[in-house]
């Protein structure tokens, strides 16, 4: 039989007719209403022919590629149980389709899923059917794509700068990147992008991979010389022995294919993300006291702190690292997670109170899965340290073993008693530094664990996944979080690149986002506030400065701002993401659309030198073409930096124009300085004259 599964634009087609193992026909772009004729004419069309000094059949990439079948590509599953692939059943389950295969001793049950956004979830798992044990080295998969992906976009990166793009066109052969960090790393993949050459966010046909998993993965294109070209996603094996009859779940691959560019990749993704993982409530704007006081934490310190974030509108104040018993500095003390009594007499009780008499909720650092050698855990359980103590540290810390019941129950109990001791409602949950361990599956999985048994426990507090920064991202952790620190880097020169990138995948509301100091403490940069208050706008927006000792017309700004925010938060976090494409590399233009599209917020940012001395007029993708527009730039009373003898004149009062000339590049934007970003508020005004309109103010 063949089965066509369709959703939103997407058509996968799967011949499982005869005895072979089913294979993946068509995944791409929707082919419509197909009669059952018309569906095996197209399947044996595509059928290739047999080339000279070649396998003596027409090559079919199975779901179960093996050399027995021709393929000589890298396979999808290896084990030690034999390398003949068979058919057993496939069955249909609406838009699940269900196939089990034997290969030579293991049963391989595949499940393809095409979700209503079209996005296709595949999930694998294999069961050791010998009576003796059975060492699986991989358990992927791998999905044609037509010869024309001929470009990939990957991304990697370092601390501060992650999800960092990259282009190449590969030959004959196979393109591999693989994460062997214990979680995704820097340099992380992360969405695994072929599509055809020079595609960009609004243009171009691409598919996708990402591997929902927070630990070991490989994602990889092969384009063999006889003509197939695959993309391959999974978790990275290390020998994972099975025992009879045991059963091996892997990590879920979630491909995506769009004929609309990376933003139609989003278009799917978003909605799909949002179906399973909506935030509970309007994402609290947060202060975090990390890049306020680092180290130096007291109440007295602190008191001014959280008055001054009330002040501006601040709804969470976050207590970051330093609170613990000895931990002075990074070299000490993690671990022990009991409250510091010589920086905290009183214990954390006093801090509490004064924040929730503020208005505001309670948040703590933590990083559980890590220890210090210099701990009172340490000494006592060295016997939990996942690699050896004389091993090399990463941040001056080593990582217990989360596979050991003892170690997760140690750690269960340690922050179940602080959360029932203080009305605490998110835990900023830290990992800062890679396993340094070959195979990381043990780990990672104890961690879920975990985190599940937490939030059974604790159902309203509220969880985010930091890691160095931004270096565990993916569908894995966010199905057991609340948000993601997108990285260490709140200069916003960093930032704009890396939510733009980042966003592809994860929708804004889950990206922290935080409006730092004037000068960065990564990178050491200064930059206007206008700048850093455009840039934060677009995620889970929040504060990390000394917010107590800034200027009054700071202040003042950060308070217009997050007011800004709170009274368009539904529209940041449930609009539709869109990217202009780059005419120019030093300018970048974003923004939210509201569903409908009736309303939406734009950024234009000028990150660099522009290649002239007056750019191209900005472009705002994802209006409505047919319906007008009034266009009016945002102030909270720090205002972008531009060197201009006059600016472009419907600033002065904004504009009305169809969405249709907006899209095609109609507004003519102020020189700003590199460093510099405004925002443009833009509603539906059908009604409205062309052109400027005196009486309108500024939003």
């Amino acid at each position: 039989m063949i089965h066509h599964l369709r959703a939103a634009g997407v058509s996968l087609v799967v011949d499982s007719r005869g005895a072979r193992v089913p294979a993946i026909s068509h995944w791409g772009a929707d082919l419509g209403e197909v009669s059952p004729a018309d569906l095996a004419a197209f399947v044996d069309a595509r059928e290739p022919a047999v080339g000279p000094s070649s396998i003596d059949a027409p090559l079919r990439h199975t779901l179960v590629p093996t050399l027995s079948d021709g393929w000589s590509g890298l396979p999808a599953v290896s084990s030690d149980a034999g390398a003949t692939a068979a058919a057993i059943d496939t069955r249909r389950d609406g838009q699940r389709l269900l196939v089990r295969a034997a290969l030579g001793a293991l049963r391989v049950d595949t499940a393809l899923e095409l979700t209503p956004q079209g996005v296709l979830v595949a999930t694998r798992s294999v069961t050791n059917t010998a009576d003796r044990d059975v060492r699986v080295d991989a358990a992927a998969v791998t999905l044609p794509v037509p010869d024309r992906a001929r470009e990939v976009l990957d991304f990697t990166g370092r601390w501060t700068q992650e999800r960092r793009p990259q282009r190449t066109r590969p030959g004959h052969g196979v393109w591999l990147r693989e994460s062997r960090h214990g979680r995704g790393g820097h340099d992380d993949a992360f969405l695994f992008i072929a599509g055809t050459p020079g595609f960009g966010f609004g243009h171009g046909e691409v598919w996708s991979t990402h591997v929902a998993f927070s630990g070991d993965t490989r994602q990889w294109i092969e384009r063999s010389p006889l003509g197939a070209s695959v993309l391959g996603a999974g978790e990275r094996l290390s020998g994972v022995v099975l025992a009879p009859g045991e059963t091996l779940e892997v990590a879920p691959v979630v491909a995506t294919y769009s004929g609309a560019g990376l933003d139609g990749l989003s278009d799917r993704l978003h909605p799909w993300i949002r179906s399973w993982a909506a935030p509970r409530r309007p994402r609290p704007i947060t202060a975090n006291t990390w890049e306020a006081v680092y180290f130096d934490q007291s109440f007295d310190k602190l008191a001014p702190l959280v008055d001054a974030a009330a002040d501006i509108g601040v709804e969470r104040f976050v207590l970051d690292d330093g609170w613990f018993h000895g931990r002075t500095d990074d070299r000490r003390a993690l671990g022990d997670w009991t409250v510091d009594a010589g920086r905290w007499p009183d214990g954390l009780g006093p801090l509490v109170a004064r924040v929730a008499a503020a208005g505001m909720e309670f948040g703590l650092w933590v990083e559980p899965e890590m220890v210090s050698l210099d701990s009172d855990l340490a000494r006592a359980h060295p016997e939990w340290l996942l690699t050896d103590p004389a091993a090399v540290t990463w941040r001056w810390q080593h990582v217990l073993d989360l596979a050991r019941d003892d170690v997760r129950a140690h750690l269960f109990a340690r922050l179940d008693a602080l959360l029932r001791a203080h009305p605490i409602r998110y835990l900023k949950w830290d990992h800062n530094r890679d396993l340094l361990v070959d195979g990381s599956r043990a780990q990672v999985l104890g961690l879920y664990r975990l985190l599940d048994d937490l939030r059974a426990a604790h159902p309203d507090v509220e969880i985010e996944s930091c890691a160095s920064g931004g270096a565990r991202i993916d569908l894995g952790i966010l199905r057991r979080v609340d948000r993601v620190w997108t990285s260490d880097a709140n200069d916003p020169w960093e930032r704009q690149l890396i939510q733009r990138w980042t966003g592809i995948l994860i929708p804004p509301e889950y990206l922290g986002s935080h409006v730092g100091d004037a000068r960065s403490h990564t990178t050491g940069r200064t930059t206007d506030l206008s700048f850093r208050l455009a840039t934060a706008l677009f995620g889970h927006a929040g504060v990390e400065s000394d917010i107590s000792r800034l200027p009054a017309a700071d202040r003042d700004a950060l308070r217009a701002w997050t007011g800004f925010h709170r009274a368009h938060r539904d529209l940041l976090h449930a609009g539709r993401v869109v990217r202009a494409d780059d005419v120019d590399d030093a300018v970048l233009v974003h923004g939210v659309v509201a569903p409908g599209a009736g309303e939406a917020l734009y950024s234009y940012a000028v990150v660099g030198g522009t290649d002239a001395a007056l750019p191209a007029p900005a472009a705002l993708p994802g209006l409505d073409p047919e319906r007008r527009y009034r266009v009016r730039p945002v102030s909270f009373g720090a205002d972008a930096g531009a060197v201009q003898d006059a600016p472009p004149p419907w600033l002065a009062h904004g504009t009305v124009l169809p969405g249709r000339m907006l899209a095609a590049g109609a507004l003519a934007m102020p020189l700003l300085i590199p460093g510099s970003a405004m925002v443009l508020h833009v509603t539906a005004d059908d009604d409205a004259p062309a052109g400027s309109d005196p009486g309108a103010p500024h939003d």
